[in-house]
């Protein structure tokens, strides 16, 4: 017998296919491209939430922070060409992030192709290399069948985005085709022989230590790695801006791997006789551009487990290559047990300690201390508190003078992505309204996402907003008094008073000159009961946690002596 199906658009069977899927959310900016989609989303407003955005880049990172924040699929709907391209930064934070994430973007008319038609682009090409799959659905009918797919190949395995073109007369086809059901994830785990190896590794091992990281994380495996941690008395580290995987206050945590690491925690790294990684690829911010692990072979012994199987051996050879998801793996490294006490136990309370020693902060130049900020808001906020950033020299004092004590509190690109802490608080406060969340920019990271305090506002996401203000793109100026010191280009910025334009926007504005008005000035912010936005105003020679900009200059003019 024959089912009948109703006849539905294009457009319908697609957000059918997303309610199907658990999508409760969605960004995007609207198009003309794809706007029989945006009529089923007019239906279907009871169950999916159309975030209207102000750019495309912003809304690509809002869907990109959903997905790190949640571990479904952030979604995210631009139109063709101009709105592609402006999303695609997104795309590629959601890559070298490991997100889950599905771009949808409107497409030309299929008769219309490779006849470089209004904003027309091969999105086949154009995202070829920065998205797991690249997909254009030219026949209606195949929508479910293609959405499921585009689901399981954005989180299983490493997880990754996907982009699906949508042609705007496809959309309007009506057709009669089943749905299907919704997508499932899957675990996959370490065989018995290499848990058997890795106990026997362990038993010799003298300076062991793990360094999570990576995407496909959840509760359950930060709580089995907590508990692997704790049975074989493991020193934890994390990759660059996974801080959140283990919680920095317990006894076994020994720091981040990144931009403010630890001089200390670099050298235990490199001393190390057994490197459990777990979950992170062990890229380039990790490991010093690839200073502290010898490429191709390692002088540790290490220990590999990554879900893509693309990624053992890619660049480090692996004692014991592991393929399997870091949930299924860390919920087996849960049970296991060490057959004697571990003989590293002072070890990992010395790289402890180390931690606890580089949390100190050191005075700056200026009357605002950001040590003395990061200090007072680690008192303050909740421990489950979201902290998001960009990219620059000032996310440094997030990364190292903050503690992260529970599971999804950090959010920031480990592409090194600026203008990514603006709207990535907004899509946070969003998803999460009862949770703080403190959103982290440099002058020149802020202005590159700025607009979307116009979302903020929209959708009532009380984010605060902390503007570090020094006058100019400081990483740059940075890199540049190191390589041509006193030869200063292209970095120097003229700002607006942004605790004004912030009011300009309706949310409410602070300017902080003194590290003694900034508590006051947080609290006033919480209490405004709406969005709000700190301006501190830092010297410019503050430009990085451990040397000031005269510093840099110096010690650049005397080894060039």
């Amino acid at each position: 017998m024959t089912t009948e199906y109703e006849t539905r658009s294009g457009g319908q069977v697609l957000v059918d296919a997303l309610k199907i899927h658990g999508v409760e959310r969605v960004f995007g900016v609207p198009g003309e491209s794809y706007l029989a989609a945006l009529d089923a989303f007019h239906d279907a407003e009871e169950a999916i939430q159309f975030v209207i955005c102000r750019q495309e880049g912003g809304a690509a990172y809002m869907a990109e922070a959903y997905g790190k924040l949640t571990g479904k699929p952030g979604i995210c709907f631009v139109t063709r060409g101009p709105g592609a391209t402006n999303a695609s930064v997104g795309v590629h934070t959601a890559f070298q992030d490991s997100t889950p994430m599905i771009l949808f973007i409107g497409q030309v008319a299929r008769d219309q192709v490779e006849r470089e038609a209004f904003q027309e682009i091969d999105y086949r090409r154009m995202f070829g290399q920065m998205a797991k799959w690249v997909v254009e659905i030219e026949d209606a009918a195949r929508i479910p069948e293609l959405i499921s797919q585009a689901f399981h190949r954005a989180v299983n395995g490493r997880p990754g985005p996907v982009v699906v073109a949508l042609p705007e007369d496809m959309l309007t086809d009506r057709v009669a085709v089943a749905d299907t059901p919704a997508y499932k994830r899957v675990e996959t785990y370490a065989g018995q022989p290499q848990l058997d190896e890795l106990i026997a590794l362990l038993a010799t091992a003298q300076r062991p230590i793990l360094v999570a990281g990576g995407g496909g994380w959840t509760q359950k495996a930060v709580a089995d790695l907590k508990a692997f941690s704790e049975a074989f008395s493991l020193p934890v580290a994390a990759s660059f801006r996974c801080q959140d995987l283990f919680d920095n206050s317990h006894a076994n945590y020994a720091g981040d791997l990144g931009l403010a690491a630890g001089p200390k925690l670099v050298q235990r790294v490199r001393d190390c006789d057994l490197l459990l990684c777990v979950g992170a690829r062990l890229g380039e911010m990790t490991t010093g551009a690839y200073t502290m692990i010898d490429i191709p072979v390692p002088k540790q012994t290490l220990v590999h487990i990554h879900a893509g199987a693309e990624e053992l051996g890619r660049v480090y050879h692996a004692s014991l290559p592991i393929n399997a998801s870091v949930g299924g793996f860390l919920s087996q490294a849960a049970k296991l047990k060490p057959a004697a006490a571990p003989a590293w136990s002072e070890w990992t309370k010395a790289a402890h300690a180390d931690y606890l020693e580089n949390l100190k902060h050191p005075q700056t130049p200026g009357p605002v201390q950001m040590g003395d900020i990061m200090e007072w808001l680690r008192g303050h906020l909740p421990a489950d508190a979201i902290l998001t950033t960009g990219a620059g020299n000032y996310s440094a004092w997030a990364h190292r003078f903050y503690q992260y004590r529970t599971f999804r509190t950090q959010l920031g690109p480990t592409n090194g992505s600026m203008g990514y802490g603006v709207p990535a608080a907004i899509a946070a406060k969003i998803t999460e309204p009862g949770r703080s969340v403190v959103a982290f920019a440099g002058d020149g990271c802020f202005l590159m996402n700025g607009q979307e305090l116009a979302t903020a506002m929209q959708y009532d996401a009380r984010v605060i907003f902390l503007v570090i203000n020094n006058g100019m793109y400081g990483t740059i100026r940075m890199h540049q008094e190191r390589s041509y010191p006193g030869r200063v280009a292209g970095t120097k910025l003229t700002n607006p008073d942004f605790a004004a334009l912030a009011r300009s926007y309706g949310l409410h504005g602070e300017t902080v000159e003194t590290t003694a008005q900034f508590a006051d000035a947080f609290r006033r912010s919480e209490a405004s009961g709406k969005p709000a936005l700190i301006e501190i105003r830092i010297d410019p020679e503050a430009l990085t946690v451990k040397m000031s900009l005269t510093q840099i200059r110096e010690q650049a003019l005397r080894q060039r002596a």
